[in-house]
């Protein structure tokens, strides 16, 4: 099973925003606990993928190993960790992604 990170920042926004709905946007998100390769691949840097998860016209950013994402089976995938960095709606997807591949450039 994959360990999956939603830092506090990124929690409270999501609780402000969706209310009550965000209970549905954690499970999505811890969903991946089970099923890690979930997720569209939108940007790399290096070995480190940049992926999202949609809800609804919302997106969700998180980083994994693109290595052991691509070529390890789910069975092998159980230390594996997922972490959230922001969210987006589809009209400021563009800019949000280049900012977390800013960021991991520069980290």
């Amino acid at each position: 099973m994959a360990k999956v990170i939603i830092p506090e920042y990124l929690e409270r926004e999501i609780d402000r925003k969706f209310k009550g709905e965000a209970v549905d946007i954690f499970e999505l998100m811890f969903s991946l606990r089970d099923f890690p390769k979930k997720g569209k691949l939108v940007g790399r840097v290096g070995n480190v993928a940049i992926k999202e998860l949609k809800y609804k016209s919302f997106r969700f950013y998180f980083i994994v190993d693109a290595y052991r994402v691509k070529f390890f089976g789910v069975d092998e995938l159980h230390d594996l960790l997922i972490k959230f960095l922001r969210m987006s709606d589809k009209k400021s997807q563009e800019k949000v992604i280049e900012e977390v591949r800013d960021f991991l450039r520069r980290v």
